[in-house]
């Protein structure tokens, strides 16, 4: 008894730093599209444990919510910090900011895959990877085709608020990845940063029933068809990649050049973003069956 309520009394304020500026990461990573925040926690070694105490609040609350709770404060600071540049940009060159967008996502794919084989690949990896692709095309496709358009309102943000829950605890999935294509991504990006509670409201009441409603499904089926799940995301990821690319402004010369630099510029920044994340040691941190102290 002794010891345990020694080991609460450790405190290690580099420990504390690392993991608000873990947290400031995963959060700039859930609104910058083609980042994904969800494999930024996978690197940083926060996922098992975030999972762990989203899908059971209640029996690991005093296990992981004591070392969490540093990483949801710099989660908040990096989620809201990034939103107001990012809405600034949208509206002010969206074409080219959008290629950057694609650039980001296409410089991911390499690290998506790789941690979508960790635990191996089979012939149902590329099948649920092929079928995913073809049912968000068919969609996307269907949508565009039939000139659906999307009016932003209560539900939609309901919606938003359900894809970055998902980011978050679905790895590669980047929310933008849906919102783009429907027109929901510059909306509720510019209503996060300019504090809008009309948008913030909707989509944090969807953000927090997605978790309470799939947490535990998610984490099961990640645990149990780990390569099936990953590999339909990034299925997910190329169709949305895809449709969301301006191809009607590389007509001009002028305007092609700078979408071509901008998505250059997007690769490059997500690769050199991979890099960093490879040689970042991944912690490991307490499960529910062996807590330890950070």
């Amino acid at each position: 008894m002794q010891s345990s309520q020694k080991k609460h009394k450790t405190v290690n304020p580099l420990s504390i730093l690392l993991l608000i500026f873990q947290g400031a990461l995963v959060g700039v990573g859930a609104v910058l599209p083609g980042i994904s925040g969800g494999v930024l926690s996978v690197i940083f070694g926060i996922y098992k444990p975030l999972m762990e105490f989203l899908s059971n609040p209640g029996k690991t609350f005093r296990i992981h919510f004591p070392r969490l709770f540093p990483f949801f404060c710099g989660y908040i600071l990096g989620f809201l910090g990034i939103a107001n540049v990012l809405s600034f940009f949208l509206e002010k060159y969206p074409d080219p900011s959008v290629c950057v967008f694609v650039g980001l996502i296409t410089g991911m794919l390499p690290s998506l895959f790789r941690e979508a084989g960790e635990q191996g690949r089979s012939k149902g990896s590329y099948v649920s990877m092929i079928l995913c692709m073809c049912a968000i095309f068919a969609l996307l496709m269907g949508l565009h085709i039939t000139s659906i358009e999307v009016a932003p309102n209560f539900f939609w943000y309901l919606f938003c608020g359900f894809c970055l829950a998902l980011s978050l605890i679905a790895p590669g999935m980047s929310f933008s990845t849906l919102l783009m294509p429907l027109g929901l991504y510059t909306p509720f990006v510019d209503g996060i940063g300019h504090f809008n509670l009309n948008i913030l409201i909707p989509g944090a009441i969807g953000a927090v029933v997605t978790v309470i409603c799939l947490a535990k499904a998610v984490n099961a089926l990640f645990r149990k068809y780990y390569s099936i799940a990953f590999h339909g995301i990034i299925g997910i990821v190329l169709a949305a990649t895809i449709m969301i690319l301006p191809l009607q402004s590389f007509s001009a010369p002028r305007t092609a050049l700078i979408n071509v630099c901008c998505l250059l510029a997007g690769i490059l920044a997500a690769l050199a973003l991979d890099r960093f994340n490879s040689g970042v040691k991944a912690r490991e941190y307490p499960s529910i069956q062996h807590p330890v102290n950070i």
